[in-house]
């Protein structure tokens, strides 16, 4: 049972993309983001290579993976305790530093224990995520005034504008680069909510993987909200969604937002489990 540690993206598809593609659902983010590093590049997220992680057990069969995008959170699989424990040992033998980790709660707390263990300081729960999968739509009745439609490049200046503003409100960190946006406007995946000829809410689209899409982010002004915008946005980008070819729609709400919570399942979003986004400080 070992971990093996690259910075090869190709390295890691051929050694762990069969076991996260095979799950689509439960791994939905490690493999969204290594397609946004093939296509966007290495640096799509901070300076710092991404290192990537492979966890084989006792058969030899891949069942844990990891990636590290510095300077953000590692993320993980779901996997073993020990696999979680062992990976802490793995990274640190390679001297990331790494800030906190994004997983389910099991391997989240046991990265986080083994890591202090071996680094010291203190771990803070910084952002408690659920994430919810679409059974049957249900677009919000009445609609509010106005239609989606797809963004264009007119639009790339509010569109970059409102990705920082998200990021900040959130606490996630904003595009690091303009070709971020750049990409999502050239495949279409930021859809617009429009009235009177004004954008007033978006929700975005991660390219599908194994048939499955994610929304991120879905984002409203605040001095627009409380109108039905956002419904009507996530339901519009959630049924074009289904209509290329997407089989399995999810989306990540702030547990600490129960006003995002009920929206989504009004729509029809249903939870699929918890993540802890864990933080490491005075290590």
């Amino acid at each position: 049972m070992t971990w093996t540690m690259t910075q090869d993206l190709g390295a890691f598809e051929a050694a762990a993309g069969g076991f996260l593609r095979a799950r689509p659902v439960a791994h939905t983010v490690p493999p969204s983001v290594a397609a946004s590093l093939g296509r966007l590049g290495a640096d799509a997220y901070g300076d710092g290579a991404p290192w990537c992680g492979s966890w084989r057990g006792a058969d030899g069969a891949v069942a844990g993976a990891s990636l590290w995008t510095p300077p953000r959170a590692v993320l993980l699989s779901p996997m073993p305790d020990d696999a979680a424990a062992a990976l802490a040992a793995a990274l640190t033998r390679e001297r990331c530093a790494v800030p906190g980790v994004n997983a389910v709660r099991a391997p989240a707390e046991a990265f986080a224990a083994a890591w202090r263990r071996r680094h010291g300081g203190t771990v803070a729960t910084a952002a408690r995520h659920r994430l919810h999968r679409l059974g049957e739509l249900t677009p919000p009745t009445p609609a509010p005034p106005g239609a989606a439609r797809v963004a264009t490049v007119a639009d790339r200046a509010l569109l970059l504008a409102w990705f920082t503003a998200f990021a900040e409100e959130t606490g996630a960190s904003p595009p690091r680069h303009a070709r971020a946006v750049d990409d999502r406007i050239v495949y279409g995946r930021c859809t617009l909510w429009e009235t009177g000829g004004r954008p007033v809410s978006l929700a975005g689209v991660i390219p599908t993987v194994s048939g499955a899409t994610r929304i991120a982010p879905v984002y409203t002004p605040p001095e627009l909200r409380g109108r039905g915008y956002a419904g009507a946005v996530t339901a519009a980008v959630s049924a074009a969604s289904w209509h290329s070819g997407a089989t399995e729609l999810l989306l990540f709400t702030d547990l600490a937002n129960p006003t995002s919570n009920a929206l989504y399942q009004r729509l029809g979003y249903r939870p699929v489990g918890d993540h802890l986004v864990l933080e490491f400080r005075d290590a």
